[in-house]
């Protein structure tokens, strides 16, 4: 099931929250199940005593939405232990349809992999090392289970040897005449029925012999094997085949790569898509916070969808967005701000209306469409509604939102005029946090052609705690706008009982001598009756950005 997060901006206001809890809900009861609340940011008081009045868990957190090797990677890992035969790996590579396996210990590390081109060069070695061909590499246990066969007897099983393959498809005095050319105790002899040759083996006490087709050998030539310690192993499979099994019983350690490429779980794609295309692996092993291995990598993985959409409330505009969100797919927008340049790939809903709230634009899909409309989500609509508009004392407020927050009351049980004073008495961002996060609590970037800035919002019960921290705030409005480079930063302080704000500004002189509000201290501007960073502010910021000349900058 491909999910969708429904999220608000970065350093989220209570609508934003209330609006992402209330959209998922609607899209649930309405058919798209997989619709899942999310935030990009951390909750603060205010969202708090709303989340808590209502019993409602906070949205999913989410940093990053960019697409991760863990939404494209394979988790049905096939792999194969250090002990395994070259024949085991192969077979199930073949089965598979695959041309690599990572080669795991007890705790699901990677050691190694193997792959059908390495382990290619072992069974097919180049002219010059023609006598590899008969090299074979293995234990009897091994071998046994690479020709499908059955042990009559075998002395130290388990113990790996390094073994010459002979064929004995020859006369009696021709196999005589060569078992004298190799040290008996590396000899591997594989023969069918010919009881000559098994006696002169058994004699010559090989390391082991192999009888092919299935085919039993005499009772006296078993009897001196087990006197002379030499291990039997019958074979179902004719000497042709038994032979070429016998290669790949080679365990993978001795046909691995060592030297391999491995990704978190966790990593972006678009950061390792280069390495990976570029690397002669056909795949690659990825692992968790423990190096255990969780799935593998292959290189058409990249084409895989991700299974990952996003719907946006309370904003439109990229800059503002959960990191990630050019990269994924955008399917819906529902938004009360200036429309941004925000782009898709294909048609999708937008619902953007000039009312002071999203929340009131969610709570209208409900009504609109007849969707029953729990107390609790109710409660969380009205919350936001409140908190974006003021109780409706905000300019931004439209009658829609008094219409809409009228039935909010009801179907929520809650008086709007008490949960507001309620709501903005429940904690003072500039108390609770640093300077540095007060500042950014609520803070939105713009862009207005070239020129990038950030305009903040905190909203207080009177200017008391403002003017306790004032140098602070100052101080960590400046660093904030040279560290991101912005044009300048602004911070709007309001009085929500007053209705009227200060403006703070960090940037370049002749911007801050273009405002021609009220200069009370430098770099704080008194803004009676402005409330609104929407409606208010952000109009004449741009406004006097526009005015500055060539020369500023801009």
């Amino acid at each position: 099931m491909r999910e969708v997060l429904v999220i608000g901006h970065r350093n989220p206001d209570p609508d934003a929250i209330c609006s992402a809890i209330g959209y998922a809900e609607f899209k649930r009861r309405t058919g798209m199940v997989e619709a899942v609340p999310a935030r990009c940011g951390e909750t603060n008081e205010r969202i708090d005593f709303i989340l808590d009045s209502f019993c409602v868990p906070a949205p999913r957190f989410v940093a990053d939405v960019s697409p991760r090797v863990a939404d494209v990677m394979e988790t049905n890992v096939l792999s194969v232990s250090p002990d395994a035969t070259a024949t085991e790996a192969l077979t199930m590579m073949d089965n598979a349809n695959v041309r690599v396996l990572p080669i795991l210990d007890e705790e699901r590390r990677c050691r190694a992999l193997v792959s059908v081109f390495k382990a290619s060069k072992f069974f097919f070695p180049a002219s010059s090392r023609a006598v590899d061909t008969r090299r074979v590499i293995a234990s009897l246990r091994g071998l046994t289970r690479a020709v499908r066969g059955r042990m009559i007897c075998a002395f130290e099983p388990d113990r790996e040897d390094d073994l010459i393959l002979m064929i004995g498809a020859m006369r009696q005095s021709s196999f005589a005449e060569r078992l004298q050319n190799y040290p008996a105790e590396k000899l591997l002899v594989v023969v069918g029925d010919r009881a000559d040759i098994q006696e002169l083996a058994v004699r010559a006490r090989v390391r082991a012999l192999i009888v092919t087709g299935g085919l039993a050998m005499p009772d006296e030539v078993a009897d001196e094997a087990r006197r002379n310690e030499v291990s039997l192993i019958i074979s179902p499979f004719d000497t042709a085949t038994t032979a070429m099994l016998c290669r790949a019983a080679i365990p993978v350690r001795h046909v691995q790569d060592e030297h391999f490429l491995a990704f978190h779980k966790d990593e972006p794609i678009r950061r390792v898509r280069d390495m990976a295309t570029s690397s002669a692996f056909p795949a690659f092993p990825v692992v968790d916070d423990e190096q255990r291995v969780v799935g593998i990598l292959t290189k058409s993985d990249f084409l895989r969808p991700v299974d990952r959409r996003l719907i946006l409330v309370d904003h439109n505009e990229l800059s503002q967005a959960v990191a990630g969100a050019d990269e994924v797919e955008i399917i819906e927008i529902i938004d009360h701000h200036r429309i941004g340049s925000l782009r898709t790939q294909q048609p999708i809903l937008f619902r953007n209306e000039p009312v002071g709230s999203t929340s009131t634009i969610v709570a209208d899909c409900f009504f609109r469409y007849g969707v029953e409309l729990p107390p609790s989500i109710a409660g969380v609509l009205l919350s936001g509604l409140v908190a974006d508009t003021l109780n409706l004392t905000s300019p931004t407020t439209t009658p829609r939102d008094a219409e809409v927050l009228g039935r909010l009351e009801k179907l929520a049980g809650v008086n709007a005029r008490d949960f507001t004073e309620k709501l903005f008495a429940s904690g003072s961002i500039l108390v609770s946090r640093t300077p540095a996060q007060a500042i950014t609590a609520d803070c939105k970037e713009y862009t207005e052609g070239s020129v990038r800035f950030s305009v903040a919002q905190i909203e207080e019960l009177g200017f008391d705690n403002f003017r306790q921290r004032k140098a602070q705030v100052q101080e960590a409005l400046a660093d904030y706008q040279r560290h991101h480079g912005y044009f300048f930063s602004s911070l709007l302080v309001t009085d929500v009982e007053e209705q009227t704000s200060l403006l703070l500004l960090a940037g370049p002189p002749d911007f801050l001598q273009a405002i021609d509000y009220p200069e009370v201290e430098p770099g704080i501007f008194e803004l009676a009756g402005v409330v609104s960073r929407k409606k208010q502010l952000l109009p004449f910021l741009t406004h006097q950005l526009a005015r500055l000349p060539a020369k500023s900058g801009v």
